[in-house]
């Protein structure tokens, strides 16, 4: 325990470098070929689609969507989960799925004219249509967290 140990430094100005990673065939040597990455490299990143999942009008169409607020709820329809989905064709037509938060809703009869002439109002949509669905209920937990937050509900 005592003991004191000496440490020794040696000085390094060369180092060999390790062989190459072979593969060795019934006598034949096989080289990992020096362009295995190059046609991953070269390749040019997709452009993002405009129409269809995840294009720039279905992305635009949801924007317009948190323009309309419930008349009763100071939340927007998208953040308070009554637009169960939008597609977007390649042709730029639009089909809105939505609900009410009742179908006693007081804007029952004028909230999907509204949708429509908002995503109408969208650049790129030739097309809108708006299907109200009762099937499944809405429900408070179809609420995003930024509406439950609004509420008080968090």
């Amino acid at each position: 325990m005592g003991e004191e140990r000496k440490i020794e430094i040696e000085e390094v100005t060369e180092v060999t470098p390790p062989p190459r990673a072979r593969v060795e065939s019934a006598g034949e040597t096989f080289e990992r070929k020096r362009d295995y990455l190059a046609g991953f490299l070269a390749e040019k990143p997709v452009d993002a689609p405009v129409h269809g999942p995840g294009g720039d009008v279905q992305a635009a169409i949801v924007e317009a969507l948190k323009t309309i607020y419930d008349p009763e709820i100071p939340v927007d329809i998208y953040e308070l989960g009554l637009i169960y989905d939008v597609t977007v064709s390649q042709d730029g037509d639009a089909v809105v799925t939505m609900t009410l938060t009742t179908p006693h809703c007081p804007v029952a009869e004028s909230m999907p004219g509204e949708v429509e002439l908002r995503v109408l109002s969208v650049p790129g949509v030739r097309d809108a249509e708006v299907k109200l669905v009762w099937d499944p209920p809405w429900d408070p937990s179809k609420m995003s967290d930024e509406a439950r937050l609004e509420l008080g509900m968090l």
